[in-house]
């Protein structure tokens, strides 16, 4: 038998990827996601039925999907469906639901204060269990089943560390820049002369102190760069949070904002709030980061304990 392990590319995949080694189900897997660099490169070697983009709220993509999918349950042994969502749950879970199967919905860790779009929207579907990452908002419907940052832990490095090597990614987003963010952060990067490694999405760096923008890395190629680097920046999305704590960097993240049309809304403040209140992020807006935080950030590392324990679902 078959699990679908079912994601939107950026960081739903990367959440769902780190926590597949804690689900509690025996079943070989195969994932339905969107082919970009990074997800090719996060899924080399695994079993992947590949889907169309699925942007945020866009109905279309969504019945496309659905269509793309339908076959996996009449040619595949399917016994779950586990998804983090965004989009692609919405296409999936409700087949999941009219074949019999048992479907999971792990809310994103961004989401702090209450579900998503897609959350809501499968809370109306009957039989599709609910779990959030964050215990606060937990209810009767939705369940707490642990969170994708269990386990991990800040460490000061007790000589800190010079700051001459450093990855800054904005992530992969087709749809939004954040110019801000590299206008900012650059002018002070230039001045330290360190080694940049740019990864900018669909940002316009045009005369800004950038050299060698690349708008997207392959993740084992990120990954790396950021285990060598001293220091690393990132718009606050759970997939480059997660890459960078991996890498057992402490990260400096800046929240995009709605108010500048760099998301469409504001939760990537509510991951950088979780993720400062756990001690494994160094939070700062655009206009506010400084030296002193570049260096906060590159004095401590973090470790994973061996005893995250298996979601509960």
């Amino acid at each position: 038998m078959t699990a679908l392990l079912v994601a939107n590319d950026g960081g739903h995949l990367a959440q769902l990827k780190s926590l597949a080694k804690r689900l509690p189900i025996a079943d070989t897997f195969r994932w339905v996601t969107v082919p970009t660099p990074q997800s090719e490169s996060l899924l080399e070697g695994e079993d992947v039925t590949w889907v169309k983009p699925g942007p945020t709220r866009d109905l279309k993509a969504a019945v496309q999907n659905a269509v793309l999918t339908s076959p996996l349950f009449r040619r595949n042994r399917v016994s779950a469906v586990v998804s983090t969502g965004s989009s692609l749950a919405v296409s999936v879970l409700p087949q999941a639901r009219l074949h019999g199967k048992p479907s999971y919905y792990i809310e994103s860790a961004t989401r702090t204060h209450g579900p998503s779009l897609s959350g809501r929207l499968l809370s109306k579907i009957p039989g599709v269990e609910l779990y959030t990452q964050n215990a606060s908002w937990a209810s009767k419907k939705w369940k707490y089943a642990g969170s994708v940052f269990d386990g991990w832990e800040p460490v000061r490095l007790p000589e800190g560390r010079k700051v001459s090597k450093v990855v800054v990614s904005l992530g992969t987003s087709r749809t939004y820049g954040f110019r801000r963010l590299v206008e900012h952060v650059a002018p002070i990067l230039q001045d330290l002369g360190a080694e940049v490694l740019w990864q900018t999405g669909t940002t316009d760096t045009t005369g800004l102190p950038v050299l060698d923008a690349r708008p997207s890395v392959p993740a084992q190629e990120l990954s790396a760069a950021m285990r060598e680097a001293d220091l690393v920046i990132a718009h606050a999305g759970t997939g480059v949070a997660l890459e960078a704590l991996q890498a057992g960097k402490l990260p400096v993240l800046i929240p995009r904002r709605a108010e500048f049309a760099e998301h469409v809304d504001d939760h990537q403040e509510q991951i950088a709030g979780m993720l400062r209140t756990r001690g494994l992020a160094v939070v700062r807006e655009a206009d506010e980061v400084r030296l002193d935080d570049l260096d906060l950030a590159a004095g401590s590392s973090v470790c994973l304990r061996e005893d995250a324990r298996p979601l509960a679902l």
